[in-house]
């Protein structure tokens, strides 16, 4: 469990992006879901839908209008295939865009399997005052932007900076 306060606690929704996978074998969606609890986070949502953009769109669309909903983190979709469409369906969302959350994840994921993370889409952004992070599909690239970015960031008590409080403080 996480030092976190409960009042520091935020509220989160899962998407799992594929053509294939269910709640039974999402495991990606299923790793999120218990490392975020394990951080003192709140699931408020968990959803699997097929990579068509519009539908992608639409789920997405209807977290950020919820103010129940602060952060939105996607699993899959990112590559490069003809069916990988989740940067196309949830970028023009964004108010503004996390650039340094991709280059992070492309880093970090490079320490892991060298140059094939040149083929990740990875990509976040901030709209309607709700946190988007959208991430590859493997369970690894989960535990890789998990454990390397966000468990800290949306932690408020990790310094000098975090997503976390900016969120609680209501200044985006």
């Amino acid at each position: 469990m996480s030092d976190q306060n409960q009042s520091d606690a935020l509220r989160i929704a899962v998407l799992t992006v594929s053509d294939t996978r269910t709640l039974e074998t999402d495991s990606s969606g299923e790793f999120l879901c218990g490392a975020l609890r394990e951080s003192g986070h709140e699931l408020v949502d968990r959803t699997i839908n097929i990579d068509d953009m519009y539908l992608l769109r639409a789920t997405v669309s209807a977290w950020i209008s919820n103010p129940a909903v602060d952060v939105v983190l996607l699993t899959g979709g990112t590559g490069f295939t003809t069916r990988d469409s989740t940067p196309e369906a949830i970028q023009p969302l964004f108010d503004s865009e996390i650039d340094g959350f991709g280059e992070l994840f492309r880093h970090l994921s490079w320490q892991e399997i060298g140059t094939s993370t040149v083929q990740s889409r990875a990509v976040a952004g901030l709209a309607n005052k709700t946190l988007i992070f959208c991430m590859p599909g493997s369970t690894g690239a989960c535990k890789t932007a998990w454990n390397g970015i966000l468990k800290e960031q949306l932690d408020a008590n990790h310094r000098p900076c975090n997503f976390a409080e900016i969120l609680t403080k209501g200044t985006h």
